[in-house]
């Protein structure tokens, strides 16, 4: 199998051991899933079923962030307890996640769940001289991390132009510099808050992966994945500070879902211009979704329109009215598709074939995750 790694910037060969470890960021619950989620999950899920076809243990791991900025404000605009609403929020994303058949995690910890392997974190990072105390937060010093940035490969005027964009504030005074970014904070009045060694407060964003995924996983993992957002300031930070405080490497290799556009933008909470999976599962079928998000290669942005999800339906259509049994030839062309990078596209055009000479392309299909009868 080869993959494309984000650090490397090539295709490269991905050979874990019989267990492979693998962290994929989950959701921020508080609002519902929607196609730009989707098409992440259901690309983890292709690698996470030919792994197992392959023949290894997989630990997948997808977290639950339900504690930051964004659910805290959410909750507050709407008068709810924040885990309320994150509890609810998860319920609706597990229903999407398996009515498009994606496979259930290893875990699926919350954040909340690793306070105590969060706080643990930040002493080691602080104790170790890669983290500071300042105005009553604690922040870590990317100065004390030289390979900073070599994830994203952006400069450090690029990765500040980035920063507020995604959450980070480079204009902090209490930073030494303005790339540090925060593990832990104090909390406004309204806000959960935590005891520490630094005052009450609550932990950053980054951290709270570092903590879950060292916990789950251990200190190397096999791969760690999200979508191209993540890259910077996420992934960066996570990883800088993980082998900061461990000292061994923490991911073995980085692999990152392009995004998906609407209305000539990124599909995204912010900017408001969302496909709710829900809202398109009340009408159409779920095998058609996932053939409208495995037509197009993970590594490849794409725009959402409702002629794609036509399109879905016409092949599902097709493939229905094939053969029901299966074709070893046929499987063997998909594994190698999916083995060349995930190649989704390649992986359906094949099974597209095998309908037009009348071949059986129901374990194909399953491999997929797209069961036929």
């Amino acid at each position: 199998m080869r993959l494309f790694d984000t650090a490397r910037r090539a295709v490269v060969d991905f050979e874990p051991g019989p267990t492979v470890s693998m962290y994929v960021c989950g959701l921020t619950p508080y609002d519902s899933t929607h196609l730009g989620h989707a098409a992440t999950y259901v690309t983890y899920d292709v690698l996470h079923r030919r792994l197992l076809d392959r023949g290894h243990a997989v630990r997948m791991v997808r977290n639950i962030t339900d504690v930051d900025d964004d659910i805290l404000r959410v909750a507050r605009a709407r008068g709810v307890h924040y885990l309320d609403l994150a509890a609810a929020e998860t319920r609706i994303f597990d229903e999407d996640m398996a009515a498009l058949g994606n496979l259930e995690p290893w875990s699926e910890p919350r954040a909340t769940s690793a306070i105590a392997d969060i706080r643990g974190f930040i002493g080691a990072a602080v104790d170790r001289g890669h983290a500071y105390v300042a105005g009553g937060a604690v922040y870590f010093d990317v100065s004390s991390a030289p390979g900073f940035g070599r994830l994203s490969h952006l400069d450090p005027d690029t990765m500040r132009w980035f920063g507020p964009q995604r959450g980070e504030n480079p204009d902090d005074p209490d930073k030494r510099h303005p790339l540090d970014f925060v593990l832990w904070k104090p909390s406004a009045a309204d806000e959960p808050s935590w005891d520490s060694l630094w005052g009450p407060g609550r932990p950053g964003w980054h951290v709270e992966c570092s903590a879950l995924a060292l916990r789950e996983l251990g200190t190397t993992i096999d791969l760690h994945g999200g979508g191209t957002d993540l890259i910077y300031p996420h992934h960066e930070c996570e990883m800088a500070q993980s082998e900061a405080v461990t000292g061994e490497p923490f991911v073995q290799h980085w692999m990152h879902q392009a995004m998906v556009r609407y209305h000539g933008e990124k599909m995204s909470k912010s900017r408001g211009n969302l496909v709710f999976v829900g809202d398109l599962l009340a009408h159409h079928d779920a095998r058609a979704l996932r053939l409208a998000l495995l037509a197009h290669h993970y590594r490849t942005a794409w725009t959402w329109t409702p002629t794609v999800l036509d399109d879905a339906e016409g092949r599902l259509a097709r493939w229905q009215s094939g053969a029901a049994d299966s074709d070893s030839s046929l499987l063997a062309e998909v594994r190698v598709a999916l083995d060349d990078d995930l190649d989704t596209p390649g992986a359906l055009a094949a099974i597209d074939r095998a309908v037009e000479r009348g071949a059986g392309i129901s374990e194909a299909a399953a491999l997929l995750g797209v069961m036929t009868p």
